[in-house]
């Protein structure tokens, strides 16, 4: 699974696990990185910067030509370079592998649009966020139903689909939609499917997955809602995505988060985010404080 909102809780286990077994090895364990930890300096000196990635566009993939693309590469590809770091070597893993993998120093950073939250701040250092997330649906072309929440789902009891794992599963029963009636599916492509089928009257996921989906451009019938923030326990569920270091490495996060911010502050966050189906309405002013306070 690599959906990256609900797998904080096996991702933090496995994390638990990787400390655990590196405390009877001879390699210091990562959270006991003091005066800001040495990374930023050994990967300036070495050049190259390891990047653990989960195969997920539009956050982050290697394409058909095996190289590196997705809005998270290319973010912190340009951050990384005004950092002297020039190499960038994609270490390819299941998304419920990035935390431990990130732990036991398989790659230097998770750039893969990871959620950040209580449960992850536990085991990574994030970035503040250079997104957040909104949800939409996959609708029939036209959008019938007029769907534009889940209370619009959960008021006429229409037939809704998402992904296995996807938080959006948990928001729509929040909201009144019966937990029995909602379908889970591998992924959109087959979503999209039972759309076109009649099985479905909407498949919920994040705004960017949406988009990605729709790029195929083989499911003709089918069409997207304007993404919404959803309402969870009568609040607005504002999530945002980050970058990922091994704690106590605060000298390489705060240099990455100085380059982050003047991105943002300048507009060149959007124009690099942008290819990858990124709007203004995703730009964020979210922190990592704020999010891992969640």
């Amino acid at each position: 699974m690599r959906r990256r909102s609900l797998l904080a809780g096996a991702a933090v286990a496995g994390a638990t696990g990787v400390l655990g077994a590196m405390a009877g090895c001879s390699r210091v364990d990562s959270t006991a990185a003091s005066g800001g930890g040495r990374l930023l300096e050994d990967l300036r000196r070495k050049g190259t910067v390891r990047m653990g990635i989960a195969s997920e566009p539009p956050y982050a993939s290697v394409d058909d030509r095996g190289e590196l693309t997705g809005e998270a590469p290319a973010v912190a590809g340009t951050v990384f370079r005004r950092l002297g770091i020039g190499r960038f070597e994609p270490v390819p893993v299941e998304f419920g592998a990035l935390v431990p993998g990130l732990l036991s120093f398989q790659f230097d950073v998770i750039v893969a649009g990871m959620f950040i939250n209580k449960s992850r701040c536990q085991a990574v250092l994030f970035s503040d966020p250079d997104y957040e997330s909104k949800d939409a649906f996959l609708v029939r072309k036209g959008n019938p139903h007029r769907i534009r929440s889940y209370q619009d789902v959960a008021e006429q009891r229409l037939r809704m689909g998402t992904g296995i794992g996807y938080a959006e599963f948990d928001y729509a029963v929040d909201n009144g939609v019966r937990a029995g009636t909602i379908q889970t599916y591998g992924d959109q492509i087959a979503g999209m499917e039972a759309l076109e089928a009649g099985r479905i009257d909407c498949f919920a996921g994040t705004a960017l997955t949406m988009i990605e989906a729709l790029r195929t451009g083989s499911h003709p019938k089918v069409g997207m809602t304007e993404p919404f923030t959803p309402q969870v326990a009568g609040k607005p569920q504002r999530d945002g995505g980050g970058y990922g270091f091994r704690l106590g490495e605060t000298r390489l996060r705060d240099a990455f988060d100085h380059e982050l911010h003047k991105m943002k502050r300048s507009g060149e966050l959007l124009r690099i985010a942008k290819p990858f189906g990124f709007t203004e309405e995703f730009m964020t002013d979210l922190t990592a404080e704020e999010l891992c306070a969640k």
